[in-house]
């Protein structure tokens, strides 16, 4: 899976948001109600990394992996930084992007997570 590809699917997730934070962060966003579920870095060196939150197993499972590291900052609360999505298992790439989607869903107000799912 590319980049663009991996985009335009965080994007089908129902009430999913991408927006952009400029410097210091450079990192664009993906969100369900206020809540980060999935990011790239947009500066050099480290452009289109892709980070996403996992499970305590998966984080050490993955860590274990060439060319997953521990996200920058965000690594105690389980994000993994995956350096080249292309060279990654696709369908796996979408189980994990589904449990982080599903995480910050979770963590959201039961009446936002109904409003959310009734949205198209």
């Amino acid at each position: 899976m590319d980049v663009e590809t991996l985009k335009q699917h965080c994007l089908t997730m129902k009430g999913a948001r991408e927006h952009e934070e400029a410097a210091p962060n450079n990192v664009l966003i993906y969100s369900v109600g206020g809540k980060k579920f999935a990011y790239f870095k947009t500066s050099e060196p480290e452009q289109w990394r892709f980070s996403i939150r996992v499970s305590p197993e998966r984080f050490l499972e993955l860590l274990d992996q060439p060319g997953v590291k521990p996200a920058r900052y965000m690594h105690r609360f389980h994000w993994v930084t995956i350096v080249d999505v292309t060279v990654f298992n696709e369908e796996y790439l979408v189980t994990l992007i589904a449990w982080s989607y599903s995480k910050a869903m979770s963590s959201l107000s039961k009446k936002v997570q109904f409003e959310l799912q009734a949205q198209q």
